[in-house]
């Protein structure tokens, strides 16, 4: 018999037991069969993807190499700072580098430690207090390896000496290894906005649910397992541990033979068992991994301050040459108006401007190659319609001036000037946030729609457009290689107005009601509200 044979012989006995097994148990179940295979197989699935969906948390290995590269990188970030920042005297300037010129060495020589620093973290009356006892006497005396806890001040008051007191727990935070967040409930808003700022800076983090026995046993399991879902993908479930670190005295009731009744308080226990065995889990499996990862997250924290003090000395250098840049445009276009297109493409996006923040960024871009990252931006402006929304509110805002009846190329040259601080704008914001390399034209519409976004409110459009107009109908714009005049008031330092911001494609109306009056710096106002004759031109 051929091995094709046997196979078929024994797949029809196979298929015929299977039928007369289903009949039977068809014959058994009646009706119920239907629904529980259904059933069975709507429970497989929902098992399956639940398995499958759980995110698994993983922590890339820190290593010693890892961290004393990062070092390295922060040694020279604070050397650039250093050379970059002219006068060190301003805003503390010097007092910030010293300092973190003396964390990066406290940090250096912080590396090779056995102990492991514990910070216990939390909002008022939760019992972070009694928990840094209980472990002092319970667990770290017992432990051969050196461990230093610290009860932190207070978060989440809301007094002068609470954000003072907010500040210094952060403070111990930044200077532990591991932090035990405690709440006495489910989480608040606040709560969790700590939690995630403390697992975004890398520390190694437990969630303590204290208090549980003021809740019944139910309740107790409901919080824990609500705790659990809001920290999927931030905290491991082992990791979020329910304790009763102060139970409450329970009344006992005894009664006698001789019919009396005896009544006392006791007081139970703590319950604290759970976190001693998470905290012996973390020690004895992660250890020194531990430091480094807290190492790391402080370098980071340095290389981020230095970063922003940096981005600042920049931006100060960087905001004349806008200045000043958006002047010489506007002036070429005052004299020698012409159509909106011509004037994005030829005059508003200024190739010396993207040259020379190029290299103040460190970017050291060729007058080529800025000249191709100005025709980008031109590309961008159009597609995003920029130019034709800054022209219309330009024009309403003039419409309610004294020098309504001044020439249009007014309007072009406000136009110019505008639409350059917004590619400078939108540049400084792209130097500071991406690595260098090719400009790329999708991130640079975005970061240019949130700048245009922030710089279209009406409060700022109406100082801009005076401040442009004293430019304009003076004759201190000679060519477009003479240094525009100093602003006397950086005009991206404007607080958020409330009012409602122009929206992009909405049309103005012919008869705006005239906007009322701002309370703005002298250096913007227009110095003489009658019309006069200023080199063949009307202001």
């Amino acid at each position: 018999m051929s091995s094709w044979q046997r196979s078929l012989i024994f797949g029809g006995i196979g298929a015929t037991l299977s039928l007369w097994f289903l009949e039977n148990l068809t014959h058994t179940l009646g009706d119920w069969l239907p629904a529980i295979v259904i059933g069975s197989g709507i429970a497989w699935v929902a098992l399956k993807f639940q398995k499958d969906d759980t995110p698994k948390i993983q922590v890339e290995p820190v290593t010693l190499n890892r961290v004393q590269n990062e070092l390295v990188e922060a040694k020279n970030l604070l050397d650039l700072l250093a050379i970059e920042s002219q006068d060190l005297t301003i805003d503390g300037s010097a007092q910030q580098l010293s300092d973190l010129r003396s964390q990066i060495q406290h940090i250096t020589s912080d590396l090779d430690r056995d102990e492991i620093r514990f910070a216990v973290m939390g909002g008022k009356s939760v019992g972070k207090t009694m928990l840094v006892n209980l472990l002092q006497s319970r667990w770290a005396e017992g432990i051969s390896q050196k461990l230093v806890l610290q009860d932190t001040p207070e978060l989440f008051a809301a007094t002068d000496g609470g954000i003072i007191a907010e500040r210094d727990a952060w403070k111990l935070a930044r200077s532990s290894d591991v932090i035990l967040f405690v709440t006495n409930g489910d989480l608040t808003a606040t709560e969790l906005q700590a939690i995630q700022k403390i697992t975004i800076v890398g520390k190694r983090l437990l969630l303590i649910f204290n208090k549980q026995d003021q809740y019944l046993p139910e309740e107790q399991q409901t919080i824990l397992n609500h705790l659990r879902e809001r920290m999927v993908g931030i905290l491991a479930p082992q990791d979020i541990i329910a304790i009763a670190a102060n139970p409450k005295s329970l009344k006992i009731r005894q009664h006698r033979s001789d019919g009396t009744v005896k009544e006392w308080l006791e007081k139970p226990e703590p319950q604290i068992l759970p976190l001693l065995d998470r905290l012996n889990q973390v020690l004895l499996h992660e250890g020194q991994q531990i430091v480094l990862t807290s190492s790391l997250s402080n370098v980071t924290a340095v290389q981020a301050e230095a970063k922003t003090a940096l981005n600042r000395v920049r931006r100060d250098r960087a905001m004349p040459k806008i200045d000043q840049a958006q002047w010489i445009v506007a002036g070429t276009a005052f004299a020698n108006p012409f159509p909106a297109l011509d004037l994005l493409a030829t005059a508003a996006i200024n190739g010396q401007m993207v040259f020379d923040l190029s290299n103040l960024y460190q970017r050291k871009f060729t007058l080529e190659q800025a000249k191709t990252v100005a025709a980008t931006m031109a590309s961008v402006m159009v597609k995003l319609g920029l130019v034709e929304v800054s022209t219309q509110a330009i024009a309403s805002i003039l419409k309610t001036n004294a020098l309504t009846f001044v020439a249009g190329g007014l309007m072009q040259g406000v136009s110019a000037a505008y639409l350059t601080r917004m590619a400078g704008l939108t540049l400084i914001e792209y130097f500071e946030g991406q690595p260098s390399g090719e400009i790329k034209q999708d991130v640079l519409q975005q970061i240019m729609q949130k700048v245009f976004e922030q710089n279209r409110r009406l409060p700022f459009l109406q100082m801009f457009v005076k401040q442009a107009v004293d430019q304009l109908v003076k004759p201190t714009i000679q060519a477009s290689s003479t240094p525009a005049p100093e602003v006397s008031k950086p005009l991206d330092g404007l607080p958020a107005p409330q009012e409602a911001p122009l929206e992009i494609g909405a049309k103005l109306e012919e008869d705006a009601t005239p906007l009322p009056p701002l309370a703005v710096p002298e250096a913007v106002l227009i110095e003489n509200e009658q019309p006069q004759l200023i080199e063949g031109r009307t202001s």
